[in-house]
């Protein structure tokens, strides 16, 4: 069943559409336009489509580096200030079409179809780039959000544990962010691998309609929705640290686990505070299974002196202190300023420490 919502914008409404067959709708809907997508699906394409452009999808593909040759292929296609733009793929597709349709010719209308569950749930809507430059994650960006967002659950069934994991951890982390009975209705939908079309949709839509709340009320980043950065300060050091061996959802769910261990340390919970994160974090360890073997292969060897580095430099800190998204009293969440003190950088390192133990991240 399709289903569809708008989302309200300073730069005029978009809207978002959920289910089946959405990708032969677009395909009708701009033959002439200019698609861009993951190298990877790109035989979903029909031939009657010419104007591609490929990427592969990696962290390289979204570094401030190659974004010129992204430009130059646009100005090869022949794209004007008319053109249209369609960009399908996750999370990488995604930052790269946001940052270059925005910059080419002052801004051209794009359409994101996103086609992982982190692209679906959460990073769809709200309109923001984050592109890596020199080594460091999301160092730049802006916002710049498609005209039209659609989400096609065929693509669920392409998507491995890994994918699907990482994917459930930002929506997990949305509807936590909105408060412990968001979160506990966010459960109710059965947010598990494997899924299929009709859940999945369902998790999807509880997921975006809760993050809808956050972008209407804080589009650009300044109050509420600084809240969605919890698990990414944290999880953004593990992602560097492991050389981007660990993906972005499975960092933001490893994330979200050393934020509630710092929170515990720093003594800021209430005894209800810690029962309702322990729900999360419990959430978290059964999607991640023992030791994460179940969902990553082959799990990269953590360097934490790596890891402090990256977060030390995390674009949300402060000159004089480190922001950072925990639980605090009863379990909500709150935008903490500490001092870059030796005493403070010692709780995050052993935040970092009880925080991989507690999952089990295989050391050595």
């Amino acid at each position: 069943m399709q289903e569809s919502f708008n989302i309200a914008s300073s730069s005029g409404s978009y809207s978002v559409a959920l289910g089946s067959d959405l990708l032969a709708q677009v395909i009708a809907a701009h033959p002439d336009a200019i698609y861009m997508i993951d190298e990877r699906l790109e035989s979903v394409l029909p031939d009657s489509i010419t104007k591609r452009i490929l990427i592969t999808a990696n962290e390289i593909s979204k570094s401030l580096e190659c974004m010129p040759e992204v430009i130059l292929k646009l100005r090869e296609l022949g794209a004007n200030r008319t053109s249209h733009l369609v960009a399908i793929g996750g999370g990488v597709i995604q930052d790269v079409a946001t940052f270059v349709a925005s910059i080419y010719m002052r801004g051209i209308p794009w359409t994101y179809m996103p086609t992982t569950l982190l692209g679906m749930a959460d990073s769809c809507i709200g309109g923001k780039s984050s592109i890596n430059m020199l080594g460091y994650k999301n160092l730049v960006g802006n916002f710049y959000p498609p005209v039209d967002v659609l989400i096609d659950m065929a693509f669920i069934q392409t998507l491995n544990e890994e994918q699907v994991v990482g994917g459930l951890f930002e929506a997990a982390k949305i509807c936590y962010a909105r408060g412990y009975p968001e979160f506990l209705a966010y459960l109710q939908e059965s947010p598990a691998y494997p899924m299929q079309a009709d859940n999945a949709q369902r998790v999807i839509s509880r997921a975006l309609q809760t993050k809808k709340w956050f972008i209407e009320t804080d589009e650009f980043d300044q109050n509420e929705r600084l809240l969605l950065n919890f698990g990414h300060t944290f999880g953004h050091a593990i992602e560097a640290g492991s050389d981007f061996g660990i993906t972005h959802g499975i960092a933001v769910g490893i994330g979200m686990v050393v934020a509630v261990e710092y929170a515990k340390q720093a003594q800021l919970l209430t005894p209800v505070g810690i029962s309702h994160a322990e729900h999360l974090i419990s959430h978290v360890k059964a999607l991640l299974g023992e030791g994460l073997k179940r969902v990553v292969a082959h799990p990269p060897r953590i360097d934490l002196a790596l890891i402090m580095e990256k977060f030390n430099n995390d674009k949300k800190h402060r000159t004089e202190a480190y922001r950072m998204v925990v639980p605090k009293g009863d379990g909500n969440l709150v935008l903490i300023s500490a001092p870059k003190t030796d005493a403070v950088r010692r709780d995050i390192e052993l935040a970092y420490q009880s925080g991989l133990a507690a999952i089990a991240y295989p050391q050595g």
